[in-house]
């Protein structure tokens, strides 16, 4: 089996699906085709990290339009900024940071949607966002390509190291989307 830009278009449409859409585990997929181009060509890495970072970027610029185009209505109806308090806190810190704040909004599990929406509610420009965007998904792209290359290098065969790094990034989200959740708890 090779890796190829069947699989590079592969990756890159469920990355921009799944950024639309968040029920595809998107940094399970970079991770599992940086495991697998990192066993047969190390250097298909590089075009992983690309492919899964504009996945990311032209998905994120979708959710965004819809976001801006739902407006505070959504914001309120998909109850994910829990009243005026939070979208006031969340704006205040955009406003202060945006580039910062979009860039670890990314890296955040369950951190994106609602800090697009955020963004959107108070107005970031979509040159803001384009220029904010696009080195947090270079960033997203190549954190969970490492965490595959980590895999694929333990492990002597390539689906082992596609597995490996599935199971710890599906790990590693759950661990950290369980931090935040009770962070938020007890904030």
């Amino acid at each position: 089996m090779t890796f190829g830009l069947g699989a590079l278009v592969s990756l890159f449409g469920v990355v921009a699906f799944g950024a639309v859409l968040p029920v595809v585990p998107t940094g399970a997929a970079v991770s599992g085709a940086a495991a697998l181009a990192a066993h047969e060509n190390p250097v298909m890495v590089v075009l992983v990290v690309l492919a899964g970072a504009l996945g990311a970027y032209l998905g994120d610029l979708a959710t965004y339009a819809l976001c801006r185009w739902g407006g505070e209505a959504l914001a309120r109806r998909l109850r994910w900024l829990r009243g005026n308090a939070r979208l006031d806190r969340l704006g205040t810190e955009l406003r202060s940071r945006e580039v910062p704040v979009l860039l670890v909004s990314r890296l955040v599990p369950g951190g994106r949607i609602p800090m697009l929406l955020a963004a959107s509610v108070i107005g970031v420009t979509w040159r803001t966002f384009l220029y904010a965007n696009a080195p947090a998904c270079l960033l997203w792209s190549a954190v969970y390509a490492s965490v595959g290359m980590l895999g694929g290098t333990v492990f002597p065969r390539p689906w082992e190291g596609v597995v490996a790094a599935i199971v710890l990034v599906v790990v590693v989200t759950q661990v950290a989307g369980w931090v935040h959740r009770r962070r938020e708890a007890t904030a």
